[in-house]
């Protein structure tokens, strides 16, 4: 049974990932009813619009995530946040020169080696006409950039890497049939890296998918922390729905000081390392989510993954909401309260080892020194 809360205590809940706008109209009741703080997230073009009203409209619950992952009706993705999302990254092109079947000849043929060549070759007859012109990679980061700007609070995301999506037929289908084609993963890292490079140059925080991705994952963001030095601490990184391995994770926590992981019960409850993953996280770097489409599911989602991490972790969970309790006395919702407002506010402390660490030590001796 799903644990009940205060209302107290449950306004200072936060699910940091959701589609409420996926599920069409939203009854007004439901946001009336709507008790938490949800980070919504777009994954249509008319979602955008949606997205931005609904926080117009309830400032206090909403956080607006914008963003848009390209699809033949330019499909968005949203958190306040912008990103284009791994599913749809083969619309995407990052060689302008080249034609529309150029392109995706290139990105969706790289495995057709006989005896695949003519049955892949088939599919690809089929599936070409429903394919949309390619974008330049140039054009998206122009567009996110534009939104960035005008959005001073929005995340980049939901945007990362996904190795065992496979290119469907038609992508809103009900019954919906997939090719055999996956995308690339070089080809999803380009267009990643481009999208965190403007999360860093903006300091903005992120939403990272990674499935079935996790080394080619880890060995991006220990690239973005050698190459952008201690601007890349300034930002805050969600695993969002983290699969990776508790072993993999906490060597992820020892290196980077700037990345979180969030869990769900729709997307995490398959994970057989579920629990593990839980504890071995640390007490400060865990955030929870609901990754639901129904604004009405949300709550109950949330609140069964909090039960789970409180259990997990033997945090008690609060009946009443005291400001004035010290560390030693925060229940689950505080805990992931104060997890939230860190992610939030980024700037995190750079390790110890790192290049601007080192850097900063040996200033600190030659002043040392000459005093």
């Amino acid at each position: 049974m799903t644990i009940s809360l205060k209302p107290d205590v449950l306004r200072h809940v936060v699910d940091v990932h959701c589609h409420p706008t996926d599920a069409g109209d939203i009854p007004p009741e439901a946001m009336e009813n709507l008790e938490i703080t949800i980070c919504a997230m777009a994954s249509m073009q008319s979602d955008q619009q949606k997205v931005a009203a609904l926080a117009e409209a309830c400032p206090d619950k909403v956080i607006p995530c914008f963003g848009r992952f390209y699809h033949p009706s330019w499909v968005l993705s949203l958190s306040k946040g912008s990103g284009y999302h791994p599913w749809f990254s083969h619309s995407i092109s990052l060689d302008s020169s080249l034609s529309k079947e150029q392109h995706y000849r290139k990105l969706l043929l790289h495995d057709s080696s006989p005896p695949k060549a003519e049955q892949y070759a088939q599919t690809f007859d089929q599936l070409f006409p429903l394919l949309p012109e390619p974008v330049p990679l140039s054009d998206i980061i122009v567009d996110l950039r534009d939104r960035l700007t005008k959005f001073p609070d929005a995340m980049v995301g939901e945007v990362g890497l996904d190795r065992s999506f496979r290119v469907p037929f038609d992508y809103f289908a009900e019954d919906r049939k997939l090719t055999p084609f996956t995308i690339p993963v070089e080809h999803q890292l380009a267009i990643l890296e481009a999208q965190l490079d403007l999360a860093i140059e903006f300091q903005r925080n992120a939403s990272i998918h990674s499935v079935k991705a996790q080394q080619a994952t880890v060995e991006l963001l220990h690239k973005l922390a050698k190459k952008h030095g201690d601007s890349w601490y300034r930002i805050s990184v969600d695993m969002h729905s983290c699969g990776f391995s508790p072993e993999t994770w906490r060597d992820i926590e020892k290196a980077l000081s700037n990345v979180f992981l969030s869990v769900s019960i729709v997307i995490n409850h398959k994970h057989p390392n579920l629990k593990r993953l839980i504890a071995t996280c640390a007490s400060n770097r865990i955030l929870v989510e609901s990754d639901y489409n129904d604004v009405a599911r949300c709550t109950p989602q949330v609140l069964e993954m909090i039960e789970l991490v409180s259990e997990v972790k033997g945090w008690a969970i609060e009946e009443d909401w005291d400001d004035g309790l010290g560390e030693s006395g925060w229940g689950a919702v505080r805990r992931l309260f104060e997890n939230w407002k860190r992610f939030k506010k980024g700037s995190h402390p750079i390790p110890t080892g790192s290049k601007r660490s080192r850097k900063q030590k040996l200033m600190e001796s030659s002043s040392e020194s000459e005093s």
